[in-house]
């Protein structure tokens, strides 16, 4: 067994909103949890008191108290959680009320605006008030096609006290990719902004937002944030709604008012990636995101009133839904708007000193490119109130995980954490109460019953297979939008072990109950036979300098399978056969002969999505000439091309 990166102390481990609750839960139940793996064991066991028990921990109010806490059937899907009970999301997450700063917006040109817990409140009351003259109410869709800003939070919160559900993208979507979404759900009102800012650049959003209003005939309202274009004027938005600028639409004052819904009334409308065709509308109901939200930043992340939370994300990335419930443990929120790389590669860390932030959340190639970039931050910050970083998106390799306690902070809880949009939430993730060992996720989350199965079905521990849950969670989606039978629903996530729920990864369990993600399953590779996780491959073509991040697929050859990996490197590196032997040499000598590539080739980009991953198999499909059903589902769809008839790929 691999020696741990980091142990919390037993004082720090004392300390933890997660210890507490095991104290809390022994007691109440009369039990003996002595460590972590018992509480999980229990929470899975005993799942109805175990999600009983957070909500009285976490003090959730329910206006109408539930019936039970689980009526379910034989087979996944067939749970209700909670029947009978009501409740609104908005109210626990404006419980707080004074004066201190419950929102840091900070955009990429350095400007900055803050709204206390008490301010907040307000401005959710006038916007709640107007949107509510407007003819918003239960079950009614708001849209957001906005950036990362306090304009976008107070949205979501007015939405939501009313019970109507929020569903939102990120400016830098393409036109068609936004239609697709919000083309499903119908929305009645849309917040978008006129401009935004990235990477040094000022972008006008008014053709591709008219082009975008032409195709949502349901509008009966656009709420227009200038943002980035101030002199933005209501006449310059062609739609057949009513249009009005941020600042007119509504006056901040007075209380909200909260309207209970039911628990697993929709709250949210997250969408997949949409690579391989139009996206599916995820449909999350209420109760399921808060309890589960509280559950892992109270006990996972060990988040408090006291700690100042960021995440670098987007409107369109699940972890903006997921940053945003910060708010309902008191804590404050730092929202960054803009490149993490403008005008320099310490500008994050450069802001978790600036604003004092405790918890700092991130993806593995930001990580991995702060390395590549040579930024040290212990020797050139004081990261002084900084106790936790939390990486997802992708793996993080094991040098990522190293770079972080050698050149970041020695004394910090990394939390590799792993879920999706699919639960907004995760299934395995951090624990302060637990050791870091490199490349793993420190634990399973609390109440659901994450697994490892091989292609029988059989449970596999130290062996690679299929990421399960085997049991009901109260943040599985209601299902998905315009989808009335559950068919779609079913057949994404119940088809490959019928009644569990099979997630995509390819993962594997440890010894110690830590998980190690090798990649999603369907781009697995598959040469001679043998399945090889993409991640596995990354993991260290990263450790060469030279390489900047790579893409690795199976292409179809003699009848076999062959692994060809596509590499974009440093500016001034070439690819010459050095290079390649070196890379290879890297690959057989840390994994297995079969990992090695038949082919390299360099690429000048790779194409990814809005969240920033990168997409095998729409490079897949490019390779063997199959076409890409939704390249507006890319951020940058042009990149597909330097991948389309390579001649090297022939032969």
């Amino acid at each position: 067994m691999q020696e741990p990166l980091w142990t919390p102390s037993p004082e720090r481990v004392a300390a933890t909103r997660m210890d507490a609750f095991r104290r809390f839960v022994s007691e109440r139940y009369a039990l003996d949890l002595a460590d972590y793996a018992a509480l999980h064991a229990w929470s899975v066991a005993e799942r109805e008191a175990f999600w009983q028990a957070i909500a009285s921990f976490f003090e959730v109010r329910f206006a109408q108290p539930a019936t039970a806490v689980l009526e379910e059937g034989e087979q996944m899907p067939s749970a209700r959680w909670f029947p009978g009970a009501t409740l609104n999301f908005a109210e626990h997450l404006l419980r707080r009320r004074d004066e201190r700063p419950a929102l840091v917006a900070i955009a990429e040109d350095g400007s900055r605006e803050t709204l206390t817990h008490a301010e907040l409140a307000a401005h959710v009351a006038g916007l709640q008030r107007s949107l509510r003259e407007a003819g918003v109410g239960i079950g009614d869709r708001v849209a957001a096609f906005m950036p990362n800003t306090w304009q976008t939070i107070v949205g979501m919160l007015a939405c939501t006290s009313l019970g109507a559900t929020w569903s939102s993208c990120s400016p830098d979507f393409g036109t068609q990719g936004v239609i697709d979404r919000f083309g499903q759900i119908e929305p009645k009102v849309l917040i978008a902004c006129a401009g935004y800012r990235y990477a040094g650049k000022t972008l006008d959003l008014t053709a591709k937002l008219n082009e975008i209003l032409q195709q949502l005939p349901s509008l009966q309202q656009l709420i227009v944030v200038p943002y980035a274009r101030p002199e933005a004027r209501v006449e310059d938005f062609q739609t057949g709604a009513k249009v009005a600028l941020w600042s007119d639409f509504y006056a901040p004052g007075g209380e909200p008012e909260f309207t209970p819904v039911p628990f697993d009334h929709p709250l949210y409308i997250l969408y997949s990636s949409g690579t391989t065709g139009v996206p599916k509308c995820i449909v999350h109901g209420t109760g399921g995101v808060l309890l589960q939200h509280v559950k892992e930043h109270g006990l996972h992340t060990d988040l408090g009133e006291d700690d100042t939370l960021f995440y670098f994300t987007t409107c369109g990335w699940m972890m903006w839904n997921w940053l945003v419930s910060g708010l309902a443990l008191g804590a404050t929120l730092v929202l960054f708007d803009g490149s993490p790389f403008h005008p320099g590669a310490s500008r994050l860390m450069d802001l978790i000193d600036a604003e004092g932030i405790s918890l700092f959340g991130t993806s593995a190639k930001y990580l991995a490119a702060l390395e590549k970039a040579g930024v040290k931050p212990r020797e050139s910050h004081r990261l002084e109130r900084l106790k936790g970083v939390l990486s997802t998106g992708s793996p993080l390799s094991h040098e990522s995980f190293e770079y972080v306690y050698r050149d970041l902070k020695a004394d910090v809880c990394l939390s590799s954490i792993s879920g999706g949009t699919d639960i907004v939430s995760c299934f395995a993730l951090g624990n302060p109460v637990l050791p870091v060992r490199r490349g793993e996720l420190q634990c399973k989350g609390l109440g659901m019953d994450v697994q490892v199965w091989d292609e029988e079905g059989r449970r596999v521990v130290g062996e690679k297979g299929e990421l399960v849950c085997a049991r009901h969670f109260p943040s599985m989606p209601v299902g998905f939008w315009n989808d009335a039978d559950g068919e779609k629903f079913r057949s994404a996530y119940f088809e490959t072990f019928p009644g569990v729920w099979a997630h995509g990864d390819y993962a594997e369990e440890t010894e110690h109950g830590g998980l190690i993600i090798h990649g999603r399953s369907d781009a697995v590779l598959n040469p001679g036979g043998v399945r090889i996780g993409t991640a596995e491959i990354y993991r260290q073509v990263e450790k060469i300098d030279e390489v900047l991040e790579s893409i690795a697929i199976g292409q179809e050859w003699d009848g076999d399978v062959r692994v060809v990996l596509f590499v974009r490197l440093r500016d001034g590196a070439a690819l010459d056969d050095a290079l390649c032997t070196r890379i290879c040499q890297t690959i057989r000598a840390n994994t297995t002969p079969r990992h090695v590539p038949a082919k390299i080739l360099a690429v000048p980009d790779i194409p990814r999505t809005i969240s920033g991953k990168i997409v095998e198999l729409a490079v897949r499909n490019v390779v063997h000439g199959k076409p890409v059903k939704n390249t507006d589902a890319l951020a940058n769809p042009e990149a597909l091309e330097h991948f389309r008839n390579r001649p090297e790929l022939s032969v």
